[in-house]
């Protein structure tokens, strides 16, 4: 990870769904100041969340509004 992401992970405000419970078995997203978004395991905040470019990002919640990651 570059020094600029490791720097813009550090300052980001996490959030996870509301319907996620108690349980805290989800995932958090969060905007990075330079458009990119972070996403990562709640229970495992410590590891190095994936960050996705604003595009990639759009296509996949999308996809998801889209049924297209239905099981």
């Amino acid at each position: 990870m570059d020094e600029l992401t490791a720097k813009l992970l550090e300052t980001a405000i996490w959030r996870k769904a509301t319907r996620s419970g108690e349980a805290g078995d989800c995932i958090e997203v969060a905007p990075l100041s330079d458009g990119r978004v972070g996403l990562r395991d709640s229970e495992n905040p410590e590891q190095l969340p994936y960050v996705f470019s604003p595009s990639v990002w759009a296509a996949f919640v999308d996809g998801t509004k889209k049924g297209e990651f239905d099981f």
